[in-house]
């Protein structure tokens, strides 16, 4: 100690700025490596170190989730992703409900607005003049007053028996589901007629081919309609058999989405052999993805194993061949719609979902989870896997907006547009942004330390040599203190143990 004293005091002001100059060269080299492995591959160069090497050493395990090596093309999702008709149920009961629960509104006039233009453009046509009953409801579309469009539909009504005119007041006067039920029926036997007769003109000339248009979309409305009544009032084979109906007499209008509504009451049913059929056909890489259709494929891969997934058993002996499928789909389905897990596992609370979606979005996950999370509670062990699992999808793809895994990569307009869709009391999901490692803010932290201390000795050189002799020797005096207490400590051990050895012998 005496030598290291007598050392330090013949060292100059110029060696202190030396070594604190050469220690913040030394750890900045450091941070700028390691922002560049990170930026590169997405985690620390020490911390991927240490857990390789050195925890093995140790007794560790690596647990680090496996990755996905097989890399699909996935579907040419633009960037700027359009906004889809959502209607999965009857909203508007839900809605008014809700709002005379609450008093809050969860629907936002963005997204009012964009269903007045879906009526507009699915139930209007340029030959609307030539029927009164749809001329005065091409006017009711285009009202922005409830009460008006209302009082529109009932005089659509006294001239003629109008689809469009029940479709309006199953959607905005019905007040049970039931109600909204009986007022579809009406509108679906006056559609039927529409549309035989447009039918057999469709050929007559362009006019006519609108109208037939027009009338195809709105008995297909209806239907969807009608089965998810069913659905809602628990007579679910009667609503899976009324989809399976449609699809086969319209299956070239997938605009509806009628078979994630499939899947969803086939979840209900238990029926799993179905719902795999059905994800047989619509889960195809040249199709467009939803997070119904991932995460469903996910749920049931993770069926099949979740019941006995343990992770601590999985890091011990690895992962199997099951389990590692149901951990790609998961990490599949993460990747495509990132806000899902968080909804699922409860760890945001969930609202109404809008009448139109973002795909990839909060609101698609919002949507989602409304209607799926009871059939993964059902399913045991499908959460704990999702819980353990999801967030290694993160690790795959560190910077999604610039470089996707599976999809393309994440839309950069989603987060705008779904502030539009949601309402403002709802917190919108931003895509999960990836943290710093810690040994990279250790190492800035130490960087920009020993840089005020190489300044400040070179701007006050003798200020910062007492300063550092002044810590040499108290750090000095309190290794002597320890010390003592140690030898203190290790006498009275000795004395005991002595006193320990004389009562047995005596």
């Amino acid at each position: 100690m005496e030598e290291l004293s007598m050392f330090l005091n013949t060292l100059t002001p110029k060696f202190y700025v030396a070594l604190t100059g050469t220690s913040s060269l030394i750890s900045g080299l450091i941070l700028i490596f390691e922002w560049w492995y990170f930026r590169k591959y997405g985690t620390s160069f020490i911390e991927q170190v240490s857990v390789s090497h050195l925890r093995p050493l140790l007794g560790g395990v690596d647990s680090s989730s496996p990755s996905n090596s097989n890399a699909s093309n996935g579907e040419a999702d633009s960037s700027r992703q359009s906004v889809l008709l959502l209607k999965r149920v009857v909203l508007s009961v839900l809605v008014s409900r809700y709002t005379w629960v609450t008093g809050r509104e969860p629907l936002t006039y963005y997204d009012m607005n964009l269903s007045a233009q879906d009526h507009q453009t699915f139930f209007t046509c340029d030959s609307d003049h030539l029927r009164p009953a749809d001329a005065i409801m091409q006017k009711a579309w285009r009202e922005r007053n409830p009460q008006a469009r209302i009082s529109a539909a009932h005089e659509a009504l006294e001239l003629e028996d109008c689809a469009t005119a029940y479709i309006l007041l199953a959607e905005e006067e019905a007040t049970t589901i039931m109600e909204a039920e009986r007022l579809f029926k009406q509108a679906l036997k006056a559609g039927e007629g529409c549309y035989r007769r447009s039918q057999q003109l469709q050929h007559h000339g362009t006019q006519y081919e609108a109208q037939h248009r027009r009338d195809t979309n709105v008995l297909v409305y209806i239907k969807r309609r009608l089965a998810m009544c069913s659905r809602k009032l628990g007579r679910t084979r009667e609503a899976v058999k009324m989809m399976r109906d449609l699809m086969k007499e319209f299956p070239l209008l997938s605009m509806f989405n009628i078979h994630e509504n499939l899947l969803e009451s086939l979840l209900e049913l238990q029926n799993y052999a179905d719902v795999q059929a059905v994800l047989a056909k619509y889960d195809d890489i040249s199709l467009p993805k939803s997070a119904t259709i991932c995460y469903t494929a996910a749920l049931l891969k993770a069926r099949a194993v979740s019941d006995k997934f343990s992770p601590e058993a999985a890091s011990r002996r690895g992962l199997s061949t099951a389990e590692m499928n149901a951990v790609e789909a998961i990490h599949r389905a993460v990747e495509f719609n990132p806000h899902v897990p968080k909804y699922l596992l409860e760890m945001k609370s969930l609202i109404l979902p809008p009448e139109h979606i973002l795909k990839r979005g909060d609101s698609e996950a919002i949507a989602y989870a409304f209607f799926h999370l009871q059939h993964w509670k059902r399913v045991e062990g499908a959460l704990n896997l999702l819980h353990c699992t999801w967030e290694g999808t993160f690790r795959m793809i560190p910077y999604p907006l610039e470089k996707g895994h599976l999809f393309y990569p994440y839309p950069i307009c989603t987060e705008t547009a779904d502030r539009e869709l949601l309402p403002m009391f709802h917190e919108v999901s931003v895509y999960p942004k990836k943290e710093l490692p810690f040994f990279i803010l250790f190492t800035a932290g130490l960087c920009s330390f020993t840089a005020m201390l190489a300044l400040l000795t070179h701007q006050f050189p003798e200020l910062m040599g007492v300063f550092a002799k002044a810590s040499h020797s108290s750090m000095v005096k309190w290794v002597s203190w320890t010390n003592g207490v140690r030898t203190v400590l290790a006498r009275g051990d000795n004395k005991s143990h002595d006193c320990v050895v004389l009562g047995s012998l005596s």
